[in-house]
């Protein structure tokens, strides 16, 4: 009468078959996420293979490269932040820039150390991430980075259709018939939730199609740019010391350490933009000698720059009246030297150009490196047969930012920049001392319960930890206790990688002072993550979560690290006595 019965047990077997099916998924998704990139044979590494019809070509030389870095580093910032931080920080904000130039040398290094050991591919901080832990955390890192190139680009892009429209408005014909949609900042609309701007894209559109077109034509414009913007930089410093009164260098730091302190975390950022060097691998001449010196060399010219032209602004002027505004350019006006101004708008429309056409290099080349691992749709894997440039990759990475230049106000979602890059330096120190451990199966001093490097790698995030906490006791001014407290732990940990594993020589260039000089890094540069805004903190959050997810529904499923297609393309050289084995947590 009452409908049929169910067979006894069907509902437990539906359940168990259930709870199979979810295990299962949850066992798919973590054995995806903690494999890396295995190593080719050491017989493989002793050699650069020859690039595939289809592939990119190596056309870059150690002078190329050098300007690359530096075309990346050095924008309009250098005639703007040098006099705002000198604002507060007074003369001494070139005793901020020395301290901020050395943390980045530090980071260099290690970045110099891992360009040398992979050669002969593109990827950068996302490849050495795969290598060395796993392919989660190097998808992390991507989109922590793509973000920052993303919304850095679409910034960069307007600044430099503002400059274009200042010099335009020199000529009697153009001033003040120039509209605000076209370049001056934009024709807002629905409450300033658009703002309009025909220039920016115009600017990146035009980039792309160079970019487009291969890496000669695009190094050779930034080889123009670049000389043209050092050159402006050195005129500037030259006119500028035959202004120089050395008593506005007296007092030399009027506000104390901490403004000198808190000055080189600003500046910090301004010497952001060597590691693009890394990630033109696979268009170098001669990888493994010209990377490292590509990498250190540009930055030791940015620092050089930098420190020159604030010698030069506090000197000629008293730091009281630096303003935000065009400092520099205001200092030689009040000196009668008025057509310098005129060269600091020409350097900073040169400046701006190289910083975003290197940045949209730099990520079209890492969006090429997931397409070929298959964590991103293989269409951006492709190389154009003629141009040997990745266009698909090219022509997408212009369409973002010309869509967010051309469409929103990005100059408000400043205060969230900077977290991709500090994230991914922290990251790429961490990579150079696992890849320097020996024996990743045991511990020097044996341990029942972790592996060698799951003992590392905790005493690694204790080191991160700790420089968040005494960031946080820096800018809420906690007690002098606190900060002490977490440095200790930091040290406690920073001693224990010393002496809990063994380290071997790598190959080519060499970061000194391993682990010590990474672990240093990794402290300072999470130090600096505390002092952003806490909005940064909620997109790194925020932004982990969906890329988690990303991974979850497609990245899982169609990576393969060690693919034909990833595989033809790495270069690895191995340390003395590292076993062949993949390296997995």
């Amino acid at each position: 009468m009452g409908g049929q019965k169910k067979p006894h047990g069907a509902g437990s077997i539906h359940v168990a078959a259930s709870s199979s099916s979810s295990s299962s998924c949850s066992s798919h998704f973590w054995s995806s996420a903690l494999r890396a990139k295995s190593l080719p044979p050491p017989s493989d590494s002793s050699a650069t293979r020859t690039r595939s019809v289809d592939g990119l070509v190596r056309r870059l030389s150690l002078f190329d490269l050098l300007l690359l870095g530096v075309g990346a580093s050095i924008g309009a910032g250098i005639f703007v932040v040098t006099g705002t931080v000198a604002h507060d920080a007074g003369p001494a904000v070139t005793i901020s820039f020395i301290l901020a130039g050395a943390s980045c040398v530090l980071n260099a290094l290690c970045y110099a150390e891992l360009a040398s050991r992979f050669p002969a591919v593109v990827g950068g901080a996302y490849l050495y991430t795969y290598t060395a832990f796993n392919e989660l955390t190097a998808f992390l890192v991507f989109t922590q980075l793509m973000l920052d190139y993303h919304i850095g680009a679409a910034s960069i892009a307007r600044s430099l259709a503002s400059y274009v429209v200042n010099i335009l408005e020199l000529f009697s014909f153009f001033r003040e018939n120039i509209p605000s949609w076209i370049g001056h900042g934009g024709e807002e609309f629905l409450g300033g939730a658009l703002s309009i701007n025909i220039l920016a894209p115009v600017i990146l559109c035009i980039l792309t199609i160079i970019l487009c077109q291969g890496v000669k034509e695009s190094s050779a414009l930034n080889s123009i740019m670049t000389v043209t913007k050092i050159v402006i930089v050195i005129f500037v410093i030259l006119a500028g010391s035959f202004k120089v009164d050395v008593s506005n260098w007296s007092p030399f730091a009027p506000n104390g350490i901490k403004a000198i302190l808190t000055g080189s975390t600003v500046v910090f950022f301004a010497y952001v933009g060597f590691d693009a060097v890394a990630n033109s691998a696979e268009e170098s001449k001669k990888p493994q000698r010209d990377l490292p010196i590509g990498i250190l060399g540009s930055l030791l010219v940015c620092v050089a720059l930098y420190i020159g032209v604030c010698l030069v602004i506090t000197g000629m002027v008293p730091y009281e009246v630096l303003g935000e505004e065009a400092p520099l350019a205001k200092a030689f006006t009040s000196k009668g030297l008025k057509y310098v101004s005129v060269l600091i708008s020409i350097g900073a429309v040169a400046g701006l150009t190289t910083t975003l056409l290197v940045g949209l290099y730099v990520q079209s080349r890492l969006y090429l490196g997931l397409g070929r691992d298959g964590l991103l749709p293989p269409v951006f894997a492709r190389v154009h047969p003629i141009r040997h440039t990745p266009v698909h990759s090219q022509v997408w990475v212009g369409i973002v930012a010309s869509i967010m230049a051309g469409l929103f106000n990005v100059h408000v979602l400043s205060h969230i920049l900077s977290v991709g890059s500090l994230t991914g330096y922290s990251v790429v120190s961490a990579c150079v001392i696992v890849l320097r451990w020996k024996d990743k199966t045991a511990n020097l001093v044996n341990s029942r319960w972790l592996s060698s490097k799951q003992e590392g790698v905790i005493f690694l995030v204790l080191v991160a930890l700790s420089g968040f906490a005494s960031g946080l006791c820096y800018r809420i001014d906690a007690p002098l206790i606190l900060p002490l407290a977490a440095v200790l732990v930091a040290v406690v940990s920073i001693f224990s990688l010393c002496y809990r594993q063994a380290y071997a020589e790598a190959q080519g260039f060499s970061c000194p002072g391993v682990p010590i000089v990474p672990a240093i890094c990794i402290f300072f540069n999470i130090f600096l993550f505390a002092q952003l805004h806490y909005e940064a903190w909620v997109r790194f959050v925020i932004l982990s979560l969906i890329t988690v997810g990303v991974y979850a529904l497609y990245g899982q499923y169609h990576a393969d690290p060690n693919s034909e297609e990833s595989q033809k393309t790495t270069i690895y050289h191995r340390i003395p006595g590292e076993e062949v084995a993949k390296l997995q947590p």
